[in-house]
């Protein structure tokens, strides 16, 4: 079993919080620094399922930490908590938009923290397959590839994580709210429209295969694939 990587620099919430994690059958270490947590998270041998990160850290700060901890290969995918006294939506937001999966607010409950983690580490299961692949559409989850009739399709990280979290469940719908929680976690308190703005760009991005991504109207999306789609397009063409 991974486990739980926790970057606190405050004794006894970092014992508090490995304690309770523990207890609750999940495994833990603690880093004091953001040099030391760095360090634990690219770890080969004991990798971390996730990162509870404090964002004010001594020498390398918590959103640094979360940069650098994106920027890596190894660790890009990881999920990531961040533990905060800051409380602001802007701070929320600069937060998620760095990267990171959750944000929770100090003092919080331990119960509804271990909540979280739990959710976090159900949506990134590591069970989940690999890639998705059709005929025309290949996403590579791990290594964030994508590539579409053969020629590679460049996508931010948020596109991508849209992009993913629908390839998942190819066939069946994801709400508006499903999708929000999964890009940009629990904590998002955006306009709702950002997650239509993001849709839009990712299927111009994916060109001919943007059709795998279907609108139910007043519910969310569905990804349907493009197994075949190609073929039926290029029928309707010769009969044009």
């Amino acid at each position: 079993m991974k486990p739980v990587l926790i970057v606190e620099d405050e004794p006894d919430i970092a014992e508090g919080l490995r304690y309770n994690l523990e207890r609750e059958g999940l495994r833990a270490v603690v880093a004091e620094t953001g040099e030391k947590g760095l360090e634990l998270a690219l770890d080969r041998n004991n990798p971390p399922a996730l990162v509870l990160l404090d964002l004010m850290l001594p020498g390398m700060s918590g959103t640094e930490l979360c940069r650098r901890l994106r920027r890596e290969p190894a660790t890009r995918r990881t999920p990531i908590i961040m533990l905060t006294a800051r409380g602001s939506e802007s701070e929320r937001v600069a937060g998620l938009e760095l990267g990171a999966d959750d944000y929770v607010t100090k003092p919080f409950s331990v119960r509804e923290l271990v909540a979280r983690v739990r959710a976090v580490l159900r949506r990134a299961d590591t069970a989940a397959p690999a890639r998705y692949e059709d005929a025309r559409l290949s996403v590579h989850f791990d290594d964030m590839h994508v590539s579409c009739d053969g020629a590679e399709v460049k996508l931010t990280r948020k596109e991508f994580a849209l992009l993913a979290a629908l390839a998942r469940r190819p066939g069946r719908v994801a709400t508006r709210n499903q999708l929000l929680d999964d890009v940009w976690g629990q904590q998002y308190y955006g306009d709702t429209r950002t997650l239509d703005v993001h849709i839009r760009r990712l299927r111009q991005k994916l060109g001919g295969c943007g059709e795998c991504i279907e609108t139910v109207v007043g519910v969310g999306y569905r990804f349907t694939g493009c197994a075949g789609k190609g073929e039926a397009r290029r029928d309707d063409e010769d009969e044009s």
